[in-house]
């Protein structure tokens, strides 16, 4: 597998697909450019997804993070397109993309993007006594 950045998204198998479960990931060093004036943003990337069939592979997942770094993108739109990259590649039955952006001229930025598949139902949550 190449170490150079991608927008080429991996998979494998759910290895449970007859049960729904959480996969969730954390990562602290997403950075792209400001459209306007260049400059860098810094921010944490949140995916939480329940999978259908596939699920996506971490070291290609790591390239396409990077494959950001050099591009100008408002916070709004590249947290929505790596949303839409995802759910093309996996199409998982919900999923959040939440990128948590570092303040910049005195603003905090977070964005959350979601999808659902039509025919997916979030279970209830479970009150433990």
């Amino acid at each position: 597998m190449s170490t150079t950045p991608s927008k080429t998204l991996e998979t494998f198998p759910n290895p449970r697909p007859g049960r729904d479960f959480t996969i969730r990931m954390e990562i602290p060093e997403f950075t792209c450019l400001c459209p306007k004036t260049g400059q860098p943003d810094f921010a944490t990337i949140e995916l939480a997804y329940v999978p259908d069939e596939l699920c996506v592979e971490l070291k290609s997942l790591k390239l396409y993070i990077w494959a950001f770094r050099d591009e100008g993108a408002f916070h709004e739109d590249v947290t929505n397109q790596i949303l839409d990259d995802l759910v093309a590649t996996i199409s998982p039955k919900f999923m959040r993309v939440t990128g948590d952006f570092n303040v910049r001229g005195g603003i905090w930025t977070k964005v959350v993007a979601e999808h659902r598949a039509p025919d997916w139902q979030a279970p209830a949550p479970v009150e433990l006594p």
